[in-house]
């Protein structure tokens, strides 16, 4: 029988920022997000949202700098930080159609400046039709 997770569990991934690691990234957040039964939709809708908040900060990241992602484990909920040592230490724009997406598969999304690090957070909740019905 698999093991349960706790409530509040947080998984912390960190690997060189190199959009040939998006893959490890993209399998890991499908492995946490189906621990919380997340339907194969959301779970899908998750790794594209990961994919557009690492295309913002990968192209300003600092060399050599490594994309840290942590995930935190609620009871229907999964935040997800992803943060990257910038060049510029901007703030990703809010009117570009990638924030768009990011908005529109990942649920509510926010961006934070800290010490030279850009983190983009994303929080997805689990469809709560899904578990009444038990599909």
């Amino acid at each position: 029988m698999p093991e349960q997770f706790s409530s509040g569990d947080h998984v912390v991934l960190r690997l060189p920022a190199s959009g040939a690691y998006l893959s490890v990234l993209r399998t890991a957040a499908a492995g946490v997000a189906s621990r919380l039964n997340f339907t194969i939709d959301e779970i899908e809708d998750l790794k594209i949202a990961i994919d557009e908040a690492c295309a913002m900060l990968l192209p300003r990241g600092v060399e050599g700098a490594d994309l840290t992602c942590r995930f935190k484990l609620g009871t229907d909920v999964l935040d997800i930080a992803v943060s990257l040592a910038t060049v510029d230490s901007a703030l990703p724009s809010r009117d570009t159609f990638a924030w768009t997406v990011l908005s529109a598969l990942a649920g509510e999304v926010d961006a934070a400046v800290e010490d030279g690090e850009v983190t983009i957070r994303l929080s997805k909740q689990r469809d709560a039709l899904v578990e009444e019905v038990g599909v």
